[in-house]
């Protein structure tokens, strides 16, 4: 009978002592759930890398492409402001302070 109890007594010790390895130790539970979270966001910042290289693996080939010098056109007048020989080039200049047209409309100046 004696022996009986020590037996249960280190089965239940046994018990406790691998529960808290699963819930709390190292390489438990809490550890694998934030891992799983790691591996969820690192899917999402894949799934978004994988957005921008296609992008950029298209216009890659559409460079590269008999239809290219279009493409390299473009680019050139919207990322450098190169123009052609022959044209104008006008740049519109919106005024952060713009004065009104009418005198009517112009704040009245305070006297001292």
């Amino acid at each position: 009978m004696r022996a009986l109890r020590i037996v249960l007594l280190l089965l239940v010790a046994l018990l406790v002592w691998l529960q808290y390895r699963l819930w709390l130790g190292g390489g438990g539970q809490g550890e694998v759930q934030a891992l799983q979270q790691q591996v969820q966001q690192q899917a999402r910042d894949n799934g978004g890398l994988k957005q921008r290289n296609d992008a950029l693996g298209a216009e890659v080939k559409d460079l590269k492409n008999e239809g290219g010098g279009e493409a390299i056109e473009e680019r050139a007048r919207s990322e450098l402001g190169m123009i052609k020989p022959g044209e104008t080039f006008y740049r519109v200049v919106e005024q952060a302070n713009a004065t009104p047209a009418d005198p009517a409309d112009k704040p009245e100046e305070q006297q001292p």
